[in-house]
C-alpha cells in the first residue's frame, strides 16, 4: 500500500482530531474547524458528525460529499511542500484543500477569508 492509498483508506475521524487540536492550540474553535469542512463539502453538520462518528474514509467522504464548493479552486499555496493547484489527483487535491482551510485557520487568518467571500465595500 502506497501513501496516497494509506490517506484514502484512513478514516476523516482519525485526522479531524488533528485539525481541531491545531486549531485550539492557535485559539481558534472545533466550531470554526466544522465549519470549514462544511463550506468545502457542502455537509450540514448533523451529516459531518455522522461522518466522523461512522469512521468514513477519506475517499468516501469526499466521494458522498454533497455539494463542493466552486470556491475551493481559490485556494492555492503550498501545503506539505506541494502546490495545491498542481495536484493532478482529484481526491488528494480535495483533502489538501481540507488541510490548507485548517492551517490558515490556525495561522489566525480572517474567517471570511478562508471561505474565499468578496471584501465586502
Amino acid at each position: 500500500m502506497n501513501n496516497t492509498d494509506r490517506i484514502y483508506a484512513t478514516s476523516v475521524a482519525s485526522v479531524y482530531k488533528h485539525y481541531v487540536a491545531k486549531a485550539e492550540r492557535k485559539g481558534r474553535s472545533k466550531d470554526e474547524v466544522d465549519e470549514v469542512t462544511r463550506w468545502l463539502t457542502g455537509y450540514s453538520q448533523s451529516q459531518l458528525e455522522a461522518e466522523l462518528s461512522n469512521l468514513t474514509t477519506f475517499k468516501e467522504f469526499f466521494d458522498r460529499a454533497p455539494k463542493m464548493n466552486a470556491a475551493r479552486s481559490q485556494i492555492t499555496g503550498m501545503i506539505c511542500g506541494v502546490r495545491i493547484e498542481e495536484i493532478a489527483e482529484p481526491t488528494m487535491r480535495e483533502i489538501r484543500y481540507l488541510d490548507k482551510l485548517v492551517d490558515e485557520l490556525a495561522k489566525g487568518r480572517p474567517m471570511t477569508k478562508i471561505l474565499r467571500q468578496p471584501q465586502q465595500v
